[in-house]
């Protein structure tokens, strides 16, 4: 696990190195009158870090930490339509979770995403490749796509694929929107809905609770989330966005499956939230 963070350090430090330096470079060219078209700001490689501060871990409908608070950094660098992004968790106290006193924290999953995205207009397409690093299990991998569309509530849906050892579909279909408040704050609200299609039995789908868990191909709706939030900026590169959110079971069946899966405790809705700090370089 120490190597795994060391090497997150000493990915986001190379990766902010290596912005700087590029509009260092930038600058040394438009002093000498050199100045191409790529010192234009559509052309420079953009990148943006953030961190957030989360009462709880949850993705796509599971609980991945118990009571403890929980830090996700991420940075992203982009150039024109590619963009890499690196992502992680830290969980502060993840050993009370497996029934330790020693209030440790552990850095538990760190994740790489690759992606190239482009807009036709109101609509805008993008694909990738996701890399879980993951403490304890398996890593994973994933390819996705996804379209969106520039319109009231921006609509967008996603299908992700699982390509290593757990074969599976994950569709996930979204809307959000942000009203303007003043000094330039967006109240920010959004929610989304998805449906799980597995490949194999590898999936346990539970008819009734207590029954003993007969392996079937899982092949539902899975979960819901619904979030509220505010985005405040603190100056031109700068924001802070609190938030909170309810991930909720869409079916019995899923109610059931993330109830017997979860790794932490017999529940399957969560209430959560916590605050995001955002920088744009």
């Amino acid at each position: 696990m120490e190597i795994r963070v060391w090497k997150l350090v000493a990915i986001i430090i190379s990766i902010a190195i290596f912005t700087g330096n590029t509009y260092l470079w930038a600058e040394e060219g438009e002093k000498k009158g050199l100045i191409s078209a790529m010192s234009e700001m559509d052309e420079r490689p953009t990148a943006s870090a953030d961190v957030s501060v989360l009462s709880k871990y949850v993705w796509r409908g599971y609980e991945l930490s118990d009571d403890s608070i929980v830090l996700q950094p991420s940075m992203t660098i982009s150039y024109k339509d590619f963009s890499m992004n690196l992502w992680g968790n830290l969980d502060t106290d993840v050993d009370e979770v497996h029934g330790s006193n020693d209030n440790e924290s552990q850095f538990n999953e760190t994740d790489w995403t690759l992606s190239y995205g482009k807009s036709f207009g109101s609509v805008s397409l993008e694909g990738g490749y996701i890399y879980y690093g993951l403490d304890d299990v398996d890593d994973s991998e994933e390819l996705y796509l996804s379209i969106g569309f520039d319109t009231i509530l921006s609509p967008t849906f996603t299908a992700y694929r699982e390509i290593s050892h757990l074969p599976c579909w994950y569709f996930s279909f979204d809307l959000s929107h942000s009203f303007e408040l003043p000094r330039d704050i967006t109240l920010d609200i959004g929610g989304s809905v998805s449906y799980y299609y597995s490949d194999d039995s590898d999936f346990v789908d539970i008819k009734d609770h207590g029954q003993v868990a007969t392996r079937t191909k899982y092949q539902n709706f899975h979960n819901g989330l619904v979030s509220i939030g505010l985005t405040i900026p603190i100056n031109e590169f700068c924001s802070v966005s609190p938030m909170l959110a309810y991930s909720f079971p869409l079916t019995d069946d899923a109610d059931n499956q993330i109830e017997a899966t979860n790794g932490f405790s017999d529940d399957s809705e969560y209430a959560f939230g916590g605050v995001t700090v955002s920088i744009a370089f």
